[in-house]
């Protein structure tokens, strides 16, 4: 699917009137579930202990787990924040919102030509203004691009978004988790007050740099024969799962969870720079590891997605593939609310629908531009996986800043691996299976066929 983006402000606007007419007010906090939404900031998928991490410990991630319906194939729509959390919050992939990067020229004129970025977007609907506009607060906190709280739809928040006071992604919301957990624990309480069902947006910039974990979570993972570097990032997922068991046991001391679904997932991936060592292309990039944060091999694009709903949703592990672009249907489904009808993802809550996918589709695009209304202009990667395979197809976008050293190592037009044999996909058997190559190509051509001139004009840069 793809949508025009000149001359569609109406048909958004009229997306939206659809979505919300006719719904009709919640009539008590009883009726509709409270919804806490937390998003760790890069981290990979394996670095969990529920996922089997042998070193990182995050007893209340796990304890979660334990309680959740858990997707332990799970995928972002773009392996980079700001794309991957407007998928998140729009239900739509990054070429249909628009918001294919994280800035439109790097550095230069940020807030100046960020505006129109936002403009565009929030004329999209969102599973936060559905949510608002049939009587949920919602408290925003964490990371947050599209300008201020308010600007998203969210009825309090953190982030002023204003960029003479240094806002860009999350400003004052950024101190949440880090600094404590007040701002959410005292939005609860005055939801609860109130008696109104609540949304929480929990996005706190953890584990992401800067590596400064408090020094006593520092001490259990700094060890002989491990780089530093790892060691901080470990501490970090620690500290980011400490915060987790904080809101999650605040949600058990006001005897809120019964009536809460908790979802889970993180908007990229992430790697440290030292378990990188021995690949002669990471001398391009000083940054992270390749092949993680900003790529669309596994450690950037995959994550596992957790529902917790007690008495709603049965505990258990699931093979099958669950995306980003499913959490806005599946929210507004736990709500009683109907999402627009146009929206590619699936309610995870409903079986058939999961069982009856079997492709899950995600892109790349350059990390730090991006041409407002033409996002194929920066292009790097399509992908899909399906089953035990996915196919990589790689393009050459436009790509201004020093970022592109992410992707120009890799010049293959075509990369394709079997996850279950590989799951972190280091062996390309794009030669040896070339049917395998072709039928998914065709698959990725059928959901977003770059246009045939672009697709040229890329090829010859």
């Amino acid at each position: 699917m793809k949508l025009i983006f000149n001359g569609i402000c109406r048909f958004r606007l009229l997306t939206y009137v659809v979505a919300v007419v006719g719904v009709g007010q919640v009539s008590s906090a009883n009726s509709s579930p409270n919804i806490v939404f937390i998003l760790s900031d890069d981290q990979a998928w394996t670095d969990y202990g529920f996922m089997g991490h042998p070193d990182i410990k995050t007893p209340h991630l796990d304890k979660l787990a334990e309680n959740s319906l858990v997707f332990e194939r799970g995928y972002v729509a773009a392996p980079l924040c700001r794309p991957s959390l407007a998928s998140m919050a729009t239900g739509l992939f990054p070429f249909e919102h628009g918001v294919a990067g994280n800035d439109v020229d790097g550095r230069n004129n940020r807030a100046e030509l960020d505006v129109p970025v936002r403009e565009a977007f929030h004329g999209y609907p969102s599973f936060i203004k559905l949510l608002t506009a049939n009587g949920y607060l919602s408290h925003q906190s964490g990371k947050w691009w599209e300008g201020s709280y308010s600007d998203g739809g969210f009825t309090h928040g953190m982030t002023h978004g204003d960029p003479e006071r240094g806002g860009r992604h999350g400003d004052e919301g950024l101190k949440i988790g880090r600094e404590g957990m007040a701002p959410i624990t005292d939005f609860i309480d005055k939801a609860t007050e109130a008696e109104k069902p609540f949304l929480v947006w929990y996005a706190p910039f953890l584990p992401h740099t800067p590596h400064n974990p408090p020094e006593r979570l520092l001490k259990k993972y700094r060890k002989p024969g491990r780089a530093e570097d790892v060691a901080k990032y470990f501490a970090m997922c620690d500290w980011f799962d400490e915060t987790c068991g904080e809101l999650l046991g605040y949600l058990d001391e006001k005897s809120l969870t019964q009536n809460t679904m908790v979802i889970y997932i993180c908007d990229n991936g992430w790697a440290a720079k030292s378990t990188n060592a021995a690949d002669p292309d990471q001398a391009v990039w000083k940054g992270f590891a390749l092949r993680s944060k900003g790529s669309p091999y596994e450690n950037g694009i995959r994550t596992p997605i957790m529902l917790s709903w007690p008495g709603r949703v049965e505990p258990s592990r699931s093979p099958q593939l669950a995306h980003a672009i499913d959490l806005f249907p599946t929210i507004a489904a736990a709500a009683g609310l109907k999402a627009p009808a146009n929206l590619p993802g699936v309610n995870l809550l409903d079986e058939a629908a999961r069982k009856k996918r079997k492709t899950v589709f995600g892109v790349t695009n350059s990390i730090h531009n991006m041409t407002l209304g033409k996002p194929n202009e920066t292009l790097q990667y399509l992908w899909c996986v399906e089953g035990a395979w996915k196919l990589m197809l790689r393009y050459s976008g436009e790509d201004t800043t020093r970022y592109k050293n992410v992707h120009i190592w890799d010049t293959a037009p075509v990369r394709l691996f079997n996850l279950v044999d590989d799951p972190y996909a280091n062996d390309d058997l794009a030669s040896s299976y070339p049917g395998v190559v072709e039928r998914l190509k065709k698959r990725i051509e059928n959901w977003h066929d770059v246009d045939s001139h672009l697709r040229e004009s890329l090829s010859e840069r």
